[in-house]
């Protein structure tokens, strides 16, 4: 497969491909009859899938930290390029992204009526900023992508939502804009640093790590990138926004949002809040707070998702809870720990997507997601309450499923120089198993006494073919989550080795990241 790749130079033209097809498919949707844009949209976003897969062989992870990389001048007085590549890290935030967009689709076909081209444009144009933030090595375009995000999401959720769809789609909207604007503020005192020492403007991510900064300037900037990033984690205590979003916005923003959307606070905190600012990233206040945060987040999410009467809503704590492992595995500044971090995003983007997918089933199929009001189901619809079963114990974290190779990494990674929080965040795999297993209970196995669950039909073809990628992806990454980890390793084992967290004081005796200007090669559509 390498061999095929490098003959069709693939490494030359993909990430550009992955970038921008999708506005033109977004183009085709637009001209093409209502009737039809469901259909053009998922064969577009599957088609981009099956493009994507090439990725995997064509990462070496005995290469270059960075591959596929490409930089030319765009905005030449500023300092701007055009600037992509990837690594191990980015590398499976785009196949999650690329994965998620079609089955999320194709489950809307029986849950959008009303608009259609416009809600599969707006997917279309999501698709776009999402792989723009992952692939963006210029940080001016990073900025640019991770904006863009927010205005195809707050129409998806302010337009096609619930009752409360436009409060949950302002409240989405003024939470990350304001987030997004003090970045955007330290992001050009650091461009305005970086200048004077670089002696040229630059917003490239290799040339800024480095800019010598004071361990004052380097906090204050660490906390305008790390406010954005955990207002989009959400991290506690800025995560209200995320459980109305969840609820009012429609089946397939909810799968998006989950899956892929919150994924971007936590890769900006390994992408950019660390290796920019390596001395506040490894103050132990920072630590301490991060920390803090990301277990109180595991355990209160999990208390507040256990008394839940509606099923979205509780999956929509569930989330929280999931990113609060997260961030103790990315601020456990371990190997271990990182993995255990992307491992978690990876789990969660397929299990909680999953879980989304399927309360949309249900609601389809009773317009309620009380979940008093089921019971039974499993009589009626043996194959959906399978789906379910394994969804949610994958959720949990059960060995042998995804969940639990990125959970036991990161509390592995964090117990390694933080036992007492790694201890008090274990504790929220024994709550996730509190709030999840009663509501499966609830829902499957309960009496069957209403009517109308006795009159629920099973799974259909179409909504097969949307779990079942996901099904086997929780079991495989289970049982055999090898390949991923070697893959992801040289991106982790860098971060980690630049911070040093040993204890190196003088910035300037930091190691420098791989990817200086003389190794970039020029590529381009």
């Amino acid at each position: 497969m390498t061999a095929f790749l490098d003959g069709i130079g693939y490494g030359t033209w993909a990430l550009h491909a992955l970038l921008w097809l999708p506005l033109v498919g977004l183009a085709v949707v637009l001209v093409l009859p209502a009737e039809r844009a469901k259909h053009v949209a998922f064969a577009w976003t599957a088609g981009l899938f099956v493009l994507s897969v090439g990725l995997w062989w064509a990462f070496d992870p005995s290469g270059e930290l960075f591959q596929l990389v490409t930089r030319r001048e765009w905005i030449a007085v500023w300092g701007v390029s055009y600037a992509l590549g990837i690594d191990g890290i980015s590398l499976f935030m785009i196949l999650l992204t690329t994965l998620t967009m079609p089955l999320a689709i194709l489950g809307s076909f029986q849950y959008i009526r009303e608009r259609e081209k416009a809600f599969y444009a707006l997917m279309l144009l999501l698709q776009t900023g999402i792989v723009g933030v992952f692939v963006s090595m210029d940080l001016f375009l990073f900025y640019v992508f991770f904006e863009l995000t927010l205005v195809p999401m707050y129409f998806i959720v302010g337009v096609w939502g619930g009752e409360r769809r436009i409060y949950a789609a302002v409240k989405f909207f003024l939470y990350t804009a304001l987030g997004s604007l003090l970045m955007l503020v330290g992001l050009l005192y650091l461009y305005a640093s970086a200048r004077g020492f670089l002696g040229q403007p630059s917003f490239h991510l290799t040339d800024l790590v480095g800019t010598p900064l004071t361990t004052t300037e380097q906090l204050w900037l660490f906390a305008a990138f790390a406010l954005a990033f955990a207002i989009k984690v959400p991290l506690f205590p800025l995560h209200t926004w995320l459980p109305d979003a969840h609820v009012e916005a429609p089946t397939p923003g909810s799968v998006v949002l989950a899956a892929v959307l919150l994924k971007m606070g936590t890769y900006g905190f390994i992408r950019f809040a660390l290796p920019l600012f390596p001395e506040a990233a490894t103050h132990p206040g920072v630590i301490g707070l991060m920390m803090t945060l990301g277990v109180v987040g595991i355990i209160y999410a999990a208390w507040v998702a256990a008394v839940q009467p509606d099923a979205k809503k509780l999956v929509a704590y569930t989330s929280v809870a999931h990113m609060g492992f997260v961030i103790i595995g990315i601020f456990a500044l371990t190997v271990n720990g990182l993995q255990g971090g992307l491992m978690v995003m990876i789990s969660h983007g397929v299990s909680t997507g999953a879980l989304f997918l399927l309360v949309g089933m249900l609601y389809e199929r009773r317009h309620t997601r009380e979940i008093a009001d089921f019971g039974g189901l499993a009589r009626v619809a043996p194959l959906m309450a399978t789906a379910f079963v394994i969804t949610a114990l994958s959720s949990i974290g059960l060995p042998g499923t995804s969940g639990f190779v990125g959970e036991f990494l990161a509390l592995l990674g964090t117990f390694e120089r933080f036992p007492v929080f790694a201890v008090f965040a274990t504790t929220g795999v024994i709550f996730a198993a509190y709030y999840m297993l009663p509501m499966v209970q609830r829902i499957l196995f309960n009496r069957l006494e209403d009517p109308e669950n006795r009159a629920i039909p099973d799974l259909s073809r179409r909504e097969l073919v949307v779990l079942g990628p996901l099904l086997f992806l929780m079991i495989a990454l289970g049982v055999s989550p090898g390949p991923v980890l070697e893959r992801m390793e040289p991106g982790v084992q860098a971060v980690v080795e630049y911070l040093d967290v040993e204890g190196v004081e003088d910035t300037a005796a930091r190691p420098v990241l791989p990817l200086d200007d003389g190794d970039v090669t020029e590529t381009g559509p």
